[in-house]
């Protein structure tokens, strides 16, 4: 998939382009909430569903093709969508809703796993509109979005002034070494117009003369641009919206891989992100998806060439604070390599920035709720020091003073419902303005954080090989006891890119169940040695083996075999095989597993629900007979699945006090002494 960003300068363009989001956006609600009762009226009808689900869902339209009729009504009853929206458009949508809402509530995953009920969400979060496949049996063929024009006319319509006269095919433009200017677009690029006149067709008639029609889109070999032909009612034409290409040389092998084969395209989805400097404060791009594989540079694809040929397996041992990697010749043979060993921990200026953006982030929150308090001062109360400062004016005789921003709480009623629901509260522009920022600001961040993932991932599999086994940890338990403290580290982002980069190297990321091989409480030897999350040193009373426990755990990841690759619960840990590379790599082993104690991050303040200890534990382990300086705190580097529901949802098989697991804590049982939980790493 590549991203096209589009240009909508023009005040027609924009405002149809808005216009477009609005109406899909009404169809996708609508069909959410039909989603939301049909799949409650299933779960009510107990006789109906155990006598023939199907048949049930069936009758309530909990279908691909029912949430396509549903589709079709809403838009046939409305007399404003015809003239924006298309059958196909609509249709489409319906299929995304069935898919993301309704078919993964219903029916789990792999791995068992359902979602939740169907809601309804929000317009900011509506952020692509997607497009209908063209059809490959057909020719021309595309029933929603369609991409016009050729990378050749691109290239020979903005061709930059300095580029050489030689260069006239984009082969030619992609062999340039980088730093080299092959586009020069304008700011606001023009809307290129329908091709006019007739065409031949290459037939003859009776008469031996050629037969021609009138020209198309599909004629058209300009400048690339995307092409919706509006609603059935729709008077305006087309909507032509002009694409924008980057311009170096160093971006156009890629861009020769995605758009030179026109035959490869196969669908558009239109796509908008925040953007505070654009008009009207979004931007609009164009997803194109081929039928190809993803682009890889020559330097990525020597990469993962020699990634592939390293015979090794390694295991990854992930942490709040960092994860730790060990990695053995697949033969466990000192003659084939040596014990490889990394750890990735956030550096300080690492640290630093992300300091800085959360101080950025938490003054533009208090900023907005200023923002909204001024602008509804009704809907708020003064706070105990305006109060106060109201009363001393009164007894001193004074006149009272307007609070223009009040800073108390919002005005409920006794449920602690407010008044007034927020979505009705007036908001200036500049709370707009600022609410932008604030989401483009998570957005770049989010983006910034998946860039660190992947080229870590790709250092990763560059020295220890694409053959990896990690813990099946739920990385949400880790969320409820550590909260924003993982931000720093992203664990989960890393092992998910970790595992994507195994994959397209060719290997495989395994990952082996907590439960049947105990990696943090066992020894190389097959001591069992029982260890807090305290303690972050192993020690062994049987072999005397020490060194850190996050690569200990990470080390016996290598000797985990999985009898199902997709099923973690079937890993069994080799002791044997462990104790034989304990044996023959003892002196690189025993260096490998000796580090110095890691930073921590502390644990989220206040109660939380999976944070519970043993009742009595003093809440710090021994780690080199010292207390953890202030700043340091336990780091878990396992955790058990998350806790099940203490209720169960309305139609599914829930969790009780009889069904949940004995060593998990039982729900909503808040412990007083969570803070007392910190790490040294």
């Amino acid at each position: 998939m590549i991203r096209l960003p589009v240009d909508v300068h023009d005040p027609g363009t924009l405002h149809r382009t808005e216009t477009l989001f609005s109406g899909m956006w009404s169809v996708k609600r609508a069909l959410q909430r039909d989603a939301r009762d049909a799949v409650d009226a299933y779960w009510a009808g107990d006789v109906r569903r155990e006598t023939d689900a199907k048949a049930w869902r069936l009758e309530l339209g909990l279908s691909r093709e029912g949430m396509e009729r549903r589709a079709y009504r809403h838009m046939e009853n409305s007399r404003h969508l015809a003239h924006h929206v298309t059958k196909a458009l609509v249709m489409h949508q319906a299929d995304e809703v069935f898919e993301t809402s309704v078919s993964r509530h219903l029916f789990p995953d792999s791995s068992g796993r359902r979602h939740g009920r169907p809601r309804v969400g929000r317009w900011w979060d509506y952020t692509r509109i997607p497009g209908r496949a063209r059809s490959h049996t057909t020719s021309r063929k595309w029933e929603t979005f369609r991409l016009h024009g050729t990378l050749t006319g691109h290239l020979n319509t903005y061709r930059h002034r300095s580029l050489d006269r030689t260069v006239i095919t984009p082969e030619q433009a992609a062999a340039l070494p980088a730093g080299i200017g092959v586009l020069e677009q304008p700011r606001h690029l023009p809307a290129p117009m329908r091709p006019t006149g007739r065409v031949q067709t290459g037939e003859a008639t009776a008469r031996n003369t050629a037969k021609t029609r009138a020209a198309t889109w599909w004629d058209r070999t300009g400048a690339l641009a995307v092409v919706f032909t509006g609603g059935a009612d729709s008077r305006r034409g087309d909507l032509v919206l002009p694409v924008r290409l980057p311009s170096g040389s160093g971006r156009w092998p890629r861009l020769l891989h995605f758009l030179n084969s026109p035959d490869s395209w196969h669908k558009i989805d239109l796509v908008r992100r925040r953007d505070t400097s654009a008009s009207g404060g979004w931007a609009y791009e164009a997803h194109l998806m081929v039928l190809t594989g993803g682009y890889a540079s020559p330097a990525t694809k020597a990469r993962r060439t020699a990634a592939a040929a390293l015979e090794r397996v390694g295991g990854i041992d992930g942490n709040v604070s960092n994860l730790s990697i060990i990695s053995f010749p697949n033969t466990f043979a000192p003659a084939d390599g040596d014990v490889e060993t990394s750890r990735i921990e956030p550096s300080d200026a690492e640290l630093a920035a992300l300091a800085k953006a959360r101080r950025k982030d938490r003054g533009r929150r208090r900023a907005l709720d200023r923002s909204r308090r001024a602008s509804n001062p009704v809907q708020y109360g003064p706070s105990k020091r305006q109060q106060a400062r109201a009363d001393r004016r009164q007894a001193a005789g004074l006149p009272a003073r307007t609070v223009q921003t009040p800073g108390g709480a919002r005005a409920a009623n006794k449920a602690g419902v407010p008044k007034q629901p927020y979505r009705r509260d007036s908001l200036s522009a500049g709370y707009r303005l600022n609410r932008a920022r604030l989401a483009e600001a998570a957005a770049t961040q989010a983006a910034a954080k998946d860039h660190r993932a992947r080229r870590i991932a790709e250092d990763i599999t560059a020295d220890h090989g694409a053959n990896l086994i990690t813990e099946d940890c739920d990385i949400r338990t880790w969320y409820r006891r550590w909260g924003k403290a993982l931000q720093s580290t992203t664990p989960g982002r890393l092992i998910t890119a970790i595992g994507r980069e195994c994959e397209k190297t060719g290997g495989r990321m395994l990952r082996a169940s907590t439960f049947t091989t105990k990696l943090s409480q066992t020894c190389f030897c097959g001591e069992r040695v029982p260890k807090t999350l305290a303690d972050r040193i192993h020690h062994c009373p049987a072999c005397g083996l020490t060194g850190d426990r996050d690569k200990v755990s990470a080390a016996l990841c290598a000797h985990v075999h999985l009898t199902d690759p997709d099923d973690p619960s079937s890993a069994r840990l080799d002791i044997v095989q462990a104790r034989h590379t304990q044996i023959v790599f003892h002196e690189g082993l025993q260096e490998a597993l000796s580090s110095q104690p890691q930073r921590g991050a502390r644990p989220a303040r206040g109660h939380t629900h999976a944070a519970a200890h043993t009742p009595g534990h003093p809440g710090h382990g021994p780690l080199l007979d010292k207390t953890p300086p202030l700043g340091t705190g336990l780091t878990p580097n396992e955790t058990r699945p998350a806790n099940e529901r203490h209720k169960a949802h309305v139609g599914t098989a829930g969790c009780t006090e009889l069904t949940r697991h004995p060593a998990t804590p039982a729900p909503h049982r808040h412990r007083a002494d969570i803070t007392a939980l910190r790490d040294d790493s």
